[in-house]
Parts: C-alpha cells; sequence; structure tokens
C-alpha cells in the first residue's frame, strides 16, 4: 500500500502501521514524502513518526475509528454501492432548505436514524437537507465546528458508509443533501496540522486564533488541502452542496481567492459529472460580492446567508432589540431588507460603530442567492439556554413568521423542529475529554453571558451530558394538536409555494412593500401577504384568500397576530 503525506519541514518521516516502522522518502512534490508497505493482513491502522515525534494521524486520514487522537484507517469509496446512479441533482432556486444536526435529530443521533425520518421531510415539503458539520470532531457530542480531521467523517454518527447510506436514501426521495463544511479554523483537541507544515499562519488571526494559511509561504499544498477536501465531498460521497462556515474569517489577500478558485473547481467537477451542485456562504461581510458571478469580477458562489432579514423578522416578532440587534425591529427595516436584502448596505451599524455593507444590485442579483430564515442552529444555539423563537411566541405570531419567511422572495430554510413549535431547546454542547478543556469552555460560557448579566446557573455547562440530551428533537410533540397545527401550517405554506409562480419569482424589483406600526402588505406580482402584528383586527385587503393563518379570517377583516395570502381582484392565473 502507498502512503503518503506533505511535512515539509521534517527531517525524517516514517509511518507506523501494525505495530512496525517503515521510512518514507522524499518524493519529487517538494514537501511530501512517500512509502510503499507490503500488504499484511487486512489494512491496519497508521500513523505518521515525524522526526521521531508520534505517530500522528494523516492530515487527510479518511476515517478516524477511535477518535481524533487515535490512528488513521484506509477507506475504499469505490466498495460502497450506491443506487442513486440517475440522481442529476436539485437547483437551488427555487427549493426550500431544512437544516439539521445529526447528533440531536433523533434520540439514536446517527445518520442511519437520521434517514429514517426523511419521509417526515417530503411530506413537509422540503427540497433540500443540510446537515451541520460532520469531519470528525473531539468526544462523542458536538456541534461539530471544532472539527480536526477535516477528511473524515463523525464515527459516532455511522463513519463514511453511514454518511453515503442517508445521502443515497435522502437522493431516492428526491432530497438534495448540503454539508457545512468549516475551513476557516479547526479544533484545538486532536490538532495536528501544525506538525506537519505551515497550515496556520500569525500574519493574521481569527476569533480562534492563527488563521488557516491560505495565502502565506506554503500555502499552495494548504488551499490544495482545502479544495481537494471541497471535491471530495461532492464526488465521493455524492453530496449537492456545501455550506461556507463564516468566510469572512478565510483571510486570503491573494489575488484569486479561495472562494472562487473553489467556485471554479466546483464548476468544472460539475460539468464533468453532470450533475447540479451548489455553494452557500456564511458571512458577516454583507458583501454582494460573493454571490455575483467571476465574469463580473464576483467569487461565483451560489448563495449566501442573509442574516440581515433573519435579525429583521425576529426582532419585529419578538422585540428584542440587544446586541446587534439594535438596529433592527421597525417595519421599515423589514422592509428593506425583502426588497434590498441587507438592512446594513454602506449604513451606520451601531453594533460595529461603523458603516457596513454594500448595496446589492437589485436589477441583476437575483433574491434566491440569498437564504432567509427564522430560526438557524447559531441564532437558537448561541442565546444563553438555547431556547427557540417559539418558546417567546403567542402561536398566532409563530404562524405569521413562518408566513413572511415562505412567502419572503429569497430561498428559505428551516431549522430542525422549526416547522412543529419544537419546546426542546437547543443549545451549545461539548463533549472535550480533557480537563483543563473542558473547564476552559464551560467557564468560557458562563463568563460569557455573565457580561450580558446572567447569572453562571443559569446557563446551561456545554460539558454537562444533560446540556446535550435536553436538545435532541422530541418527536412525540409532533402528534400534540399544538403542534400539529403548526407543522399543518408550514406544510400548506411550502404547497403554496410550490404552487403559485409570484412566490419563487427571483426577481427584487417585482417586489413592494406597505407598512404601517404593526402591519404589513407584502406585494408580490399579483399575490398579497397582509401581516396584523397587533391583537386587534384590521381591515382585508381586497382579493381572493387562498391561505390564512386563521380561520376566522372573512370579508370583516383580518384579525389579530395572522397572516392572509391573496390574489388581488380579478387576476386569476392564465
Amino acid at each position: 500500500m502507498r502512503y503518503e503525506v506533505w511535512a515539509p519541514a521534517a527531517e525524517t518521516v516514517e509511518v507506523e502501521t501494525g505495530g512496525a516502522r517503515h521510512a518514507m522518502t522524499r518524493a519529487e512534490r517538494p514537501g511530501w514524502w512517500t512509502a510503499d508497505v507490503g500488504a499484511g493482513t487486512g489494512e491496519p491502522d497508521y500513523g505518521f513518526v515525524l522526526d521521531g515525534d508520534g505517530p500522528f494521524p494523516d492530515p487527510r486520514s479518511p476515517w478516524q475509528p477511535d477518535g481524533v487522537h487515535g490512528l488513521s484507517r484506509a477507506y475504499d469509496h469505490d466498495r460502497f454501492k450506491w443506487s442513486d446512479e440517475g440522481w442529476r441533482g436539485r437547483p437551488l432556486a427555487g427549493s426550500v432548505l431544512y437544516e439539521l444536526h445529526v447528533g440531536t435529530f433523533t434520540p439514536e443521533g446517527t445518520f442511519d436514524a437520521a434517514a429514517e425520518r426523511l419521509d417526515h421531510l417530503v411530506a413537509l415539503g422540503v427540497d433540500a437537507v443540510e446537515l451541520l458539520p460532520v469531519a470528525a470532531f473531539p468526544g462523542r457530542h458536538g456541534w461539530g465546528y471544532d472539527g480536526v480531521h477535516l477528511w473524515a467523517v463523525h464515527g459516532p454518527y455511522g463513519g463514511p458508509d453511514g454518511l453515503k447510506r442517508f445521502v443515497d436514501a435522502a437522493h431516492r426521495r428526491g432530497l438534495a443533501v448540503v454539508l457545512d463544511v468549516v475551513y476557516n479554523h479547526l479544533g484545538p483537541s486532536g490538532n495536528h496540522l501544525g506538525r506537519y507544515g505551515p497550515y496556520f499562519t500569525d500574519a493574521h488571526q481569527t476569533p480562534w486564533g492563527p488563521a488557516v494559511n491560505v495565502d502565506q509561504a506554503g500555502s499552495d499544498e494548504v488551499r490544495a488541502y482545502i479544495l481537494g477536501n471541497a471535491l471530495m465531498w461532492l464526488r465521493d460521497y455524492h453530496l449537492d452542496g456545501l455550506r461556507l462556515d463564516a468566510v469572512h474569517a478565510i483571510r486570503d489577500q491573494r489575488a484569486l481567492h479561495l472562494l472562487e478558485e473553489l467556485a471554479a473547481s466546483v464548476s468544472r467537477l460539475s460539468a464533468r459529472t453532470g450533475r447540479e451542485m451548489f455553494l452557500i456562504a456564511e458571512s458577516d461581510l454583507n458583501d454582494p460580492r460573493l454571490v455575483t458571478s467571476r465574469e463580473a469580477g464576483g467569487y461565483g458562489l451560489d448563495a449566501q446567508w442573509s442574516d440581515d432579514f433573519h435579525h429583521a423578522l425576529h426582532t419585529l416578532l419578538t422585540g428584542e432589540r440587544q446586541g446587534y440587534y439594535a438596529d433592527f425591529g421597525s417595519p421599515a427595516v423589514l422592509a428593506k431588507t425583502l426588497t434590498r436584502v441587507f438592512l446594513h448596505d454602506g449604513t451606520w451599524s451601531s453594533f460595529r460603530g461603523r458603516t457596513h455593507g454594500r448595496p446589492v444590485d437589485t436589477h441583476r442579483t437575483p433574491a434566491h442567492r440569498f437564504l432567509g430564515f427564522l430560526q438557524n442552529h447559531d441564532q437558537v444555539g448561541n442565546r444563553a439556554t438555547g431556547d427557540r423563537i417559539s418558546a417567546s411566541l403567542s402561536p398566532g405570531l409563530r404562524k405569521v413568521g413562518a408566513g413572511l419567511l415562505l412567502t419572503a422572495p429569497f430561498t428559505p430554510m428551516l431549522f430542525m423542529g422549526e416547522e412543529w413549535g419544537a419546546g426542546t431547546p437547543w443549545r451549545y454542547f461539548s463533549d472535550h475529554q480533557e480537563p483543563e478543556l473542558a473547564r476552559a469552555v464551560s467557564e468560557g460560557r458562563r463568563r460569557e453571558f455573565a457580561d450580558h448579566g446572567w447569572a453562571s446557573e443559569d446557563v446551561p455547562d456545554p460539558q454537562d451530558p444533560e446540556t446535550y440530551r435536553a436538545s435532541i428533537l422530541n418527536w412525540s410533540e409532533l402528534d400534540e394538536p399544538g403542534h400539529r397545527e403548526l407543522y399543518e401550517w408550514y406544510r400548506a405554506l411550502i404547497a403554496l409555494r410550490r404552487a403559485e409562480p409570484e412566490l419563487t419569482d427571483p426577481r427584487l424589483t417585482e417586489v413592494a412593500v406597505e407598512h404601517g406600526e404593526s402591519w404589513f402588505v407584502i406585494h408580490r406580482g399579483d399575490l398579497r401577504v397582509a401581516v396584523n402584528l397587533g391583537p386587534e383586527p384590521l381591515p382585508l385587503p381586497d382579493g381572493d384568500v387562498l391561505l390564512a393563518s386563521s380561520t376566522e379570517v372573512d370579508g370583516s377583516g383580518l384579525p389579530g397576530e395572522s397572516v392572509v395570502i391573496l390574489r388581488t381582484p380579478g387576476r386569476g392565473r392564465t
């Protein structure tokens, strides 16, 4: 078997496998080492010894059966028998995404158990599943954003075969699968990349420490490591897209930005395989250049999350104004995000203490390039107690929030359990095995919220197993009357979105908003979305009612805390 590794600073490199060490020799490619070891019984686990120190796992390890600190194991992608030969993917435009965390989506916390719930998503009307990170991370339970083996699938979820079974099952049901990947940092526990080469640089700093080195000396191989990883997920695991975590923290000063290079690489893979593939960025920059075509000087990504739309919607429904919500909360702000995407598009941000963002060209940029959401893992899990928006809203306002989300011009994304108003929180949890790191995570979490007036005993300990267990969805809620009613409302909204072309029209220029202090009328072509946020009834606009959140809607008015979708009188579809 041939072993290869990039370790440019090492004087000697050995591969340890089957209890024996074998010397590696320098390859023609600068910094690379190779060794051919005769096959023994099976394929034993292996690691690399650098200048006598080790063994350490392979930076490109495809499988870590004993966790991030264990040895690596070879994995043959060709051995898996796929059944999705006819799958060609789904376009992002017009789709509804559903974000889920494998470890808390079901009590079992595995790919196979999650696959058993896919029929629920089909019945809901979802088009694509977005998985939180599954790259191998420390311990058994965690969010996945502290992954350290980017090429390996987390073992407790089911490993590489488990992920493939999940993707295969999704494709059989017509569902695309998107994976959240993290290229802006790696977790500290089990991270040995710095021993191999200049994977990190002090030239740039991020919230997690030194930046991943994509633009300094030695960065060619680091970029190849990231690009190769992204293509591996799409090619070998048949994934349909990637969600790129916090791309604003990828510090790249090269003329060809890593994101642009990635977009071009994925386009080539898509053309070669004949499958639809897309890239979605999370970014704090409010910069439409991310989703501007490469031909027009942009990075050429397919979509980006729109936090401003979330903030506008959340604050209007809840009344919260703390922290980064300070500039949001008025009807005018929601109207701006519905028609121009970003609130901060070169305007003053009081939270940042400076102007922020860049305008979206609403005449040229389709709205489906921006993901809208009422909830997501960050906006729930980064709250002190992980409380969902449903914990603070009346049943009427929950329906209003869903109505505004699913009739907005953006690509909508739901967070698991949102569709039935899950009563379970979704908290920040971790499972670090090193006592000092575990203590630092617990204390840091409580210290973060103590600065905002929270008592330490009221902030769940991330390392407490109960914090994880409390975050697991309770599927029995789905059969309870209030939850079932909300679920059926989500189903009806998604079905209407699919039936009415106006609701997937990507032209931002075709969206207009009228509003008062507690009401909205949103125009989507021949459709109107009328919203009453207040407690008292309001006059109902003229039109034929297509869908209403309240059974009390009639010709006399629009009830308090309700939403109705109408067609302009005399403008039926042809």
